[in-house]
């Protein structure tokens, strides 16, 4: 669907007055979003050129293909054990 700026300006024209706060809210949530999903790509773009993200990625790739993976509890277990070995 395709909507020209003017339509648009036309319609929002038309709004009550009191759904005016609702819009500007939406448009500002629109505004938002939008943004962040620049964010969101370009933080992507810039972790793919880092091959030791890439490299640990992998490796977890492969250990969940390979069953080497750990419940919420075990983790935590290994975790504590690694601090009191410190």
């Amino acid at each position: 669907m395709r909507v020209s700026r003017e339509e648009l300006k036309r319609m929002i024209d038309q709004i009550p007055e009191q759904d005016v706060l609702e819009v500007y809210d939406f448009i500002e949530f629109l505004t938002f979003k939008r943004g962040e999903q620049a964010l969101n790509e370009k933080e992507v773009e810039y972790l793919a050129k880092d091959e030791e993200v890439v490299r640990q990625v992998q490796k977890s790739r492969e250990d969940r293909r390979n069953g080497r993976i750990y419940s919420k509890e075990q983790g935590l277990k290994y975790l504590r054990r690694c601090f009191k070995g410190s």
